[in-house]
């Protein structure tokens, strides 16, 4: 079929890779503009966008989708079917009528649970035991289309939103690839969403990163991995120079119990509310490193007591 392929992360790349691989012919790439990036503050291009230029695709990276202009771009391209997969703009219904076929989205989710912006990151703070990814006919609401197929995959303890972000590209990309395999055979039918168990996955903000650690540790461990490895959950202490920002990147829980945000043992455990947190992985603000929980406390000379805010 010829294919409209919109996206923009290392998310959307092996499902790119996919059709690409499948025979499918890729009309036209969409995908955010290069932003500015590294020491030089150069401009670098998506993920998707380098990928695009290796297979020859023509990309566009258009600021709007709204008005006559960008509909029409969109129509030239004769595409059978759109595939969106985390492309990052919201397409309007002008666009989302002109294929064939309509337009099929990859949703890192189960369906109504964690629509919108952050359903991985969501999934693990919630502590679910499972997540996976879902194609869907969009609509011009948020997440809200049909779906045809999904696929599930438990969330492990102790798992990251990276490990399960990573979990669930190849798992994506195969969805997509059968799910395009049974439209072009005429065979795909979807299923309306259940009106039960909506949540949505709001976009994660700094001020939620920050360290509560009067809740429980259960509840702790899933923050922290669940902001893991971005933005990343984070507190801030004085290691002798000031305030400086730490950022926790795994954690587990443990059994002990202190006033909330004491440094229990050599192993970095930290009371919480109720029960504590194990720190399992750590990065000083301005390191490029990651400690372990040990050596963080060996470097910082956090003394035992200490009682982190």
């Amino acid at each position: 079929m010829r294919i409209v392929f919109m996206g923009t992360p290392d998310f959307a790349v092996p499902t790119l890779a996919r059709i690409a691989a499948d025979g499918h012919a890729v009309a036209a790439v969409y995908t955010r503009a290069p932003a500015r990036a590294g020491r030089g503050m150069g401009l670098t291009p998506s993920p998707v966008h380098r990928l695009a230029d290796s297979l020859g695709v023509p990309v566009l990276t258009p600021g709007s989708l709204k008005g006559a202009g960008a509909a029409e771009t969109f129509l030239a391209h004769a595409a059978d079917v759109a595939v969106v997969v985390a492309y990052g703009m919201l397409l309007p219904q002008a666009i989302l009528d002109i294929p064939r076929h309509g337009c099929l989205n990859l949703h890192g989710s189960l369906l109504p649970r964690w629509r919108g912006a952050a359903p991985i990151q969501r999934a693990v703070m919630a502590g679910d035991a499972e997540s996976g990814v879902g194609v869907m006919r969009m609509e011009a609401g948020l997440d809200t289309g049909p779906v045809a197929l999904e696929a599930r995959l438990p969330i492990r303890p102790g798992m990251t939103a990276g490990a399960l972000h990573d979990a669930l590209m190849p798992l994506g990309a195969d969805l997509m690839s059968r799910a395009l395999a049974r439209l072009e055979a005429g065979a795909l039918t979807f299923t309306p969403q259940a009106p039960e168990g909506v949540v949505y996955a709001h976009k994660i903000t700094n001020e939620e990163a920050r360290i509560d650690w009067s809740r429980p540790g259960g509840v702790v461990a899933n923050h922290i991995n669940g902001l893991s490895p971005f933005p990343g959950a984070f507190f801030e202490v004085d290691l002798g120079k000031g305030q400086e920002r730490v950022k926790v990147l795994r954690a587990q829980t443990t059994e002990g119990t202190g006033a909330p945000g004491t440094l229990l043992d050599a192993q970095a455990a930290i009371a919480c509310g109720t029960g504590a947190v194990r720190l399992l992985e750590l990065r000083r603000a301005g390191k490029g490193g990651v400690a372990t929980g040990p050596d963080f406390l060996r470097g910082a000379r956090l003394q035992l007591g200490t009682r982190l805010p």
